[in-house]
């Protein structure tokens, strides 16, 4: 006797400003993760754009727009830039703990310090050590957090400088919300040391993708993402890689607007992390 399938119910938020392009709303649809079929719903849903957020699976689903694009590193094609070479040698010396999802004082204190810094008067400011943890102990699927330490004394754990929520999905590494210390004396590149960390994890695992969340053309905080090759993007026909010369296109204009004196996220833009929506009864 076969057990019989359970389909989701979804359900869509009312329209909110958004907070990547002014002047414009967004609105999302999403689905409850639970019980035993939890990992392969999230597996099947993150194929087609969807996001994780505790027991949540949304994507955007904005009335005449469509900035908000899917995209995933091919982790085991991936070929590190020079820059991108000089960041894994220059941090190569931090030690990385993958711990159970499980929210600690000190990881609560770098969130701040993050926050505070790189999306002051972001929504997410005003989380307290409940929603914090919340956010990373709330979870159906298999689920860790991996910490970045400099090296210890041998006694005693070295500074946390980094973490990130990783979902591990049936392809890849889903990177759900990573921070790290945005004013370290000494340090630079740290998210975009988590995101060449993963990468290289997924291709150690043999797992094809590293999941970045959605990269918005037009939002300035969203466009580290087209660093990373190949990557690829989801449309209308399914995922397509990103050709050369467009990454070439859009690396250029992430340059100029740094030239600009543009604030954008050393590889920690986020994806609006629904953490309080919850479908109804």
């Amino acid at each position: 006797m076969t057990v019989p399938v359970r389909f989701p119910r979804f359900f869509v938020t009312s329209p909110a400003p958004c907070p990547y392009l002014p002047g414009r709303s967004e609105r999302k649809v999403f689905t409850e993760l639970k019980g035993p079929a939890a990992d392969p719903l999230n597996d099947a849903l993150g194929r087609i754009g969807f996001r994780r957020s505790q027991t949540v699976a949304y994507r955007p689903s904005c009335i005449d727009c469509s900035a908000c694009v899917s995209v995933r590193v091919v982790a085991q094609e991936f070929a590190a830039s020079a820059t991108q070479k000089r960041n894994l040698r220059r941090n190569s010396d931090l030690v990385a703990h993958i711990c159970e999802p499980w929210s600690t004082a000190e990881q609560y204190a770098l969130l701040q310090r993050y926050l505070g810094a790189r999306h002051p008067g972001g929504g997410m400011t005003t989380m307290d050590e409940t929603d914090f943890a919340d956010m990373v102990e709330h979870t159906p699927v298999t689920s860790y957090v991996i910490e970045y330490r400099e090296p210890g004394d041998g006694q005693t754990l070295g500074r946390l400088v980094g973490a990130c929520l990783t979902d591990r999905q049936g392809d890849g590494l889903s990177m759900i919300y990573s921070f790290y210390d945005p004013e370290h004396e000494t340090r630079t590149g740290l998210g975009n040391y988590i995101i060449l960390d993963h990468i290289r994890r997924a291709a150690e695992d043999e797992l094809e993708y590293v999941y970045l969340g959605y990269w918005v053309d037009g939002s300035a905080r969203m466009q580290y993402k087209v660093r990373y090759r190949p990557l690829e993007k989801l449309g209308r026909d399914g995922w397509q890689r990103m050709s050369a010369e467009e990454q070439d296109a859009l690396v250029t204009v992430v340059a100029s607007q740094k030239r600009g004196s543009v604030l954008l996220p050393d590889g920690g833009g986020k994806d609006g992390v629904m953490g309080v929506c919850r479908p109804a009864d």
